[in-house]
């Protein structure tokens, strides 16, 4: 999460050994897909909002 004046950080992609894989209706993978879509759109927000930053 961004404080608003830094860039926000891109969520850390597990590891394949962090799937235990027997289907988790919530895999280790399905939760750092949905961090990576949150941390993209607070991307798009902090460029919008700091547009001189964000060219660099």
């Amino acid at each position: 999460m961004s404080d608003g004046e830094h860039p926000p950080i891109a969520p850390r992609e597990p590891d394949p050994e962090e799937c235990c894989g027997s289907g988790c209706a919530l895999c280790v993978f399905d939760r750092y897909q949905q961090a990576l879509e949150r941390y993209h759109e607070q991307l798009r927000m902090w460029q919008a909002a700091h547009p001189a930053d964000a060219a660099e």
